[in-house]
C-alpha cells in the first residue's frame, strides 16, 4: 500500500470496510457481513464498487435490514457521494463529515478507485487535535504537534520558550511602535488629556472586530478552500461598517452627555468607525496572504494581526484627533 502524509485522508483511512457490487442482492450483502464481521473495522455504510473497483454508490447499513432480501444493491444505493482524495488534508475531511452529517468519508484516487474510508472515531480525533492546534496557533504558539495536554509537562522549558517567544517579541515591538505613535501626538494629548482614557476602548473594539472577521474567514476557507475572498471581504465590510456606525454613534452620544464635548464625540465616533474598517481589512488580508503562501492561515490570526490592528487603530485615532483639534479650539 502506498504511504500518504499522516495528516491526510490517505494517512488516516482504513481499508477493511464492507463492499458490494451493484448487481448483488441484499441477501448477498447480509451473508458477506456475517462472514467478514470480525475483519471489518467499521460497518456504518456499505460502499458499492464496480469490477474496476471504482466507487459508484453507497448505502447505510440500516437499509440491509429494512429492504427485502431480493432487492438489488443498485436499487437502494445513492450515487451522489461525498468523498475525499488521499492527499486531502485531514481537517477538510472532518469538516466534510460534519457539513454533510456523515459517519465516515470514502477515499478515492484520481481515477475514482476506492481506497478506503476515514471512520467516525478518526474524524472525532481529527476534530479534537485540529481544535487544539487552532487554539494554540491563534495565540501564536508554534511547534503545535508537541503541545498536547498529556505532553505539556514533559516538554523542555527551552522548547516551550522557543515556541511562544517569537510571536510575543513581535507583539512587544508592535507595542513599542504604538507607544512611539502616541508620542508623536503629544500636542493633542496635552490639549485634550481625556483622549488617553479612550485608547483602550478604540484598541479593544478594533481587536474584537478583527478577531471575529479573521476567525470566520479562516473557518470559511477551511470548509470551502475555493471561497471567494472578494465576496467575503465585501460582506464583512457591509456587516462591520454597520456595526461601526452603531458603535461610533453610541460612543459619540455618551461622550457628549458625559463630557459635554462635541470634539471628543466626533473624534471617538470617527476613530471607532475607521479602526473597525482597518481591522476588517487586516483580519481578511493577513490570513488570505498566508493561505496563498500555502501555509496554515490560523498562523496569521494571532499576535501578528493583533499588532497590526493595534497600530492601525491608535494611528487613526490620533490622526483624527489632531486634524479636528484646530476646528474645536
Amino acid at each position: 500500500m502506498k504511504k500518504f502524509p499522516i495528516e491526510s485522508a490517505g494517512g488516516r483511512m482504513i481499508e477493511n470496510v464492507p463492499l458490494a457490487f451493484p448487481e448483488e442482492r441484499i441477501s448477498d450483502v447480509k451473508k458477506m457481513l456475517f462472514e467478514k464481521m470480525k475483519e471489518l473495522e467499521t460497518i456504518n455504510y456499505i460502499y458499492v464498487i464496480d469490477k474496476e473497483r471504482k466507487l459508484v454508490g453507497v448505502f447505510s447499513i440500516k437499509e440491509v435490514f429494512r429492504k427485502p432480501e431480493g432487492t438489488k444493491v443498485r436499487e437502494i444505493m445513492k450515487t451522489e457521494i461525498v468523498k475525499a482524495h488521499p492527499y486531502t488534508d485531514q481537517e477538510r475531511v472532518a469538516i466534510l463529515a460534519l457539513t454533510h452529517n456523515l459517519k465516515s468519508i470514502p477515499v478515492v484516487n484520481k481515477d475514482n478507485k476506492f481506497l478506503g474510508v476515514v471512520p467516525s472515531d478518526i474524524i472525532l480525533d481529527i476534530l479534537h487535535s485540529e481544535h487544539v492546534e487552532d487554539i494554540l496557533r491563534f495565540t501564536g504558539i508554534r511547534s503545535i504537534k508537541e503541545y498536547t495536554a498529556a505532553k505539556y509537562f514533559k516538554i523542555p522549558i527551552k522548547a516551550s520558550i522557543g515556541a511562544r517567544l517569537p510571536w510575543l517579541i513581535i507583539g512587544l515591538l508592535g507595542g513599542v511602535l504604538a507607544a512611539q505613535i502616541i508620542g508623536f501626538f503629544e500636542k493633542a494629548l496635552e490639549v485634550k488629556i481625556i483622549l488617553a482614557a479612550f485608547i483602550p476602548l478604540i484598541v479593544y473594539m478594533a481587536d474584537a472586530v478583527g478577531t471575529q472577521t479573521e476567525t470566520i474567514f479562516v473557518r470559511g476557507i477551511a470548509i470551502d478552500p475555493k471561497m471567494s475572498t472578494k465576496k467575503f471581504l465585501f460582506r464583512e465590510l457591509e456587516i462591520g461598517l454597520v456595526i461601526a456606525l452603531i458603535c461610533g454613534f453610541l460612543i459619540s452620544i455618551y461622550s457628549l452627555i458625559r463630557f459635554q464635548s462635541p470634539y471628543l464625540g466626533i473624534v471617538l465616533g470617527l476613530s471607532l468607525f475607521s479602526a473597525t474598517f482597518f481591522a476588517i481589512l487586516i483580519g481578511t488580508f493577513i490570513p488570505y496572504l498566508i493561505n496563498k503562501l500555502k501555509k496554515d492561515p490560523a498562523l496569521g490570526t494571532g499576535p501578528l494581526t493583533t499588532v497590526l490592528q493595534d497600530v492601525a487603530s491608535v494611528t487613526t485615532y490620533f490622526i483624527i484627533a489632531s486634524l479636528l483639534l484646530d476646528l474645536f479650539r
